[in-house]
C-alpha cells in the first residue's frame, strides 16, 4: 500500500457496490421465473451466467472491505448483507442445476414460489441506496421485501401439501428439494432484508 493511501485512503463507496450486487441477484430471479416458464438450456445458463458474475461481485466487495479502514456503516453488517443477496442467487442456480438432474419439470408452486423471491429481490435493491438518504422509503420496501418471503413460504408449505399426495417416492424426495432451495432462497432475502432495517436504525 502507498504511503499517500495511509494517510489518504480512497473512498470505497459500499452502498453503490451492495446495490449492483443486490441487482444482479434480481436480474437472477426474474432469469429463474423465466426458466421455470419455459425451461430451457439457454434460459438455464442465464441462471449460471447471473450467479457466477454476482460471486465476482461480493468477491471484490470483500477484497474492498478488507483493504478499507473507514465504512459507512459497521463491516459485519456490509459481509453479512453481501453474504445473504448472494446466497439467494446460490439457491436460484441449485434450483435449475437439481432440476436438470433430476429431469423436473416446473410446476405452479415452483413458478408461484419464484414470483415471490423475484418481488423480494426486486424490493431489497431498491431498499439498499435508500439507507442512508431515506431511511422512511428504505423501510417500506424492506416491509414489501419481507411480505414476499412470507408469501413464499405460504407457497412453500401448499407445495408440500400437494406434493405429499402423490404415491411416487422418489418423485416427493426430488421435488422436496428443489421447493426447499426456493424456501432457503426466501429466508436468506428475509435475512437481508432485517439487516437493512438494522442498519437503517444504527444510522438515525
Amino acid at each position: 500500500m502507498a504511503l499517500r493511501d495511509i494517510f489518504f485512503p480512497p473512498k470505497r463507496d459500499f452502498v453503490k457496490m451492495l446495490h449492483e450486487q443486490a441487482k444482479k441477484t434480481s436480474d437472477g430471479m426474474v432469469a429463474l421465473l423465466d426458466y421455470l416458464a419455459d425451461p430451457t438450456h439457454e434460459k438455464g445458463k442465464r441462471v449460471e451466467q447471473l450467479e457466477g458474475e454476482a460471486d465476482e461481485m461480493r468477491r471484490i466487495l470483500i477484497e474492498e472491505l478488507n483493504l478499507s479502514f473507514i465504512t459507512p456503516f459497521d463491516r459485519e453488517d456490509i459481509n453479512a448483507l453481501s453474504r445473504d443477496i448472494d446466497d439467494m442467487l446460490d439457491y436460484a442456480k441449485s434450483t435449475v442445476e437439481e432440476m436438470v438432474l433430476f429431469e423436473v419439470k416446473p410446476t405452479e408452486h415452483l413458478q408461484r414460489m419464484s414470483e415471490g423471491l423475484a418481488d423480494a429481490a426486486k424490493e431489497i435493491a431498491a431498499a439498499i441506496p435508500m439507507m442512508m438518504s431515506h431511511p422512511g422509503v428504505c423501510t417500506q420496501h424492506v416491509i414489501r421485501a419481507k411480505k414476499s418471503e412470507n408469501f413464499v413460504e405460504h407457497r412453500y408449505r401448499e407445495a408440500l401439501v400437494d406434493l405429499f399426495k402423490s404415491k411416487d417416492v422418489v418423485y416427493i424426495l426430488k421435488m422436496r428439494e428443489i421447493c426447499r432451495h426456493l424456501s432457503n432462497a426466501a429466508d436468506r432475502g428475509d435475512e437481508a432484508a432485517d439487516i437493512i432495517s438494522d442498519i437503517v436504525v444504527k444510522m438515525t
